[in-house]
């Protein structure tokens, strides 16, 4: 907000879970006062009961993004979802469109195998899906889906079809945010504790009382899972807590080490308890803070 304040620039989300317009909590969403004092897009536009995939956010993000550019208005792009940054860099290739009935038969053929022998299958029909992890239900169900209807695997269809580029690198500047990782858990910590008193568990009780897919995106929200187990009375409330907070830390570990190994060109900024970070983005782009927004192009 900082740096949109100070270049008149535009906050373009990246963030699978904040897409969603059932899920301001959960996904800790800019709040509406935020978005009042500086223009964001891509928030809240999608509805957490359908399902939702980078190849959407793809055909969202380039009109907003051509939109932008034609304005002359800095984007600034955030969030956390590597795979839509990537799609962004790279483009996606035309693989084929996921049909009801295959999705259907793959989630069937899941079910019937159990997840460890249902991707112990895809491996073998697709030695790339390796890269997957067994528990990533919403790809693996994809690559299956995909190498089973037309006999080629998804990595396959990406690597050798025409993707075409949405950014142009010579006009984008790449910012990976480290933080040290004892103070991150102690704010992953306190943001949830946050979201608790804001009303996530009601906001996820809204959600599982019309009886979702489980195997949506959105049913997998951080904290979404152990608030269903609560609410079936699987788990205590501060069982629940302790557990997303648990699982929170994972996934940030996990994401930490997908951002080093996929992003190694990106310049990397630390992130502290006095860190000025637009400033220093501001300087590496050769602004400063008072400079006017009008003088602003790329």
């Amino acid at each position: 907000m900082a740096l949109a304040h100070a270049t008149g620039g535009v906050i373009v989300n990246a963030d699978s879970m904040q897409v969603y317009r059932q899920l301001p909590i959960l996904s800790a969403r800019p709040s509406a006062a935020d978005e009042a004092d500086v223009p964001h897009r891509l928030f809240g536009f999608a509805d957490a009961y359908q399902p939702f995939s980078v190849a959407r956010w793809l055909d969202a993000a380039r009109p907003v993004l051509a939109a932008l550019n034609a304005e002359g208005k800095l984007a600034i792009v955030t969030g956390g979802t590597g795979l839509y940054f990537k799609a962004l860099e790279e483009g996606l290739a035309a693989a084929p469109t996921s049909e009801p009935e295959m999705r259907a038969a793959a989630r069937r053929r899941r079910e019937t195998l159990g997840a460890e022998a249902f991707y112990t299958e895809l491996v073998a029909l697709d030695p790339a899906s390796a890269v997957l992890a067994p528990g990533d239900t919403q790809r693996t169900l994809r690559a299956w889906e995909v190498v089973t209807r037309s006999g080629r695997g998804l990595t396959d269809w990406q690597e050798g079809g025409e993707a075409v580029p949405v950014i142009e690198p010579k006009r984008t500047r790449r910012y990976v945010i480290d933080i040290e990782r004892s103070l991150l858990y102690e704010r992953i910590d306190t943001r949830f504790d946050q979201m608790i008193a804001a009303g996530a568990v009601e906001e996820a009780r809204v959600f599982w009382a019309k009886s979702p897919d489980p195997l949506l995106p959105a049913a997998r929200a951080l904290g979404m899972p152990q608030f269903k187990r609560m609410f079936d009375g699987e788990m205590t409330p501060d069982e629940a807590v302790f557990d997303a907070k648990l699982k929170t830390r994972r996934y940030a570990k996990r994401q930490s080490t997908w951002f080093r190994n996929q992003t190694a060109s990106w310049e990397r900024l630390q992130a502290g308890e006095t860190s000025d970070l637009a400033n220093t983005i501001l300087n590496g782009i050769g602004l400063k803070a008072c400079d006017s927004p009008a003088h602003q192009t790329d």
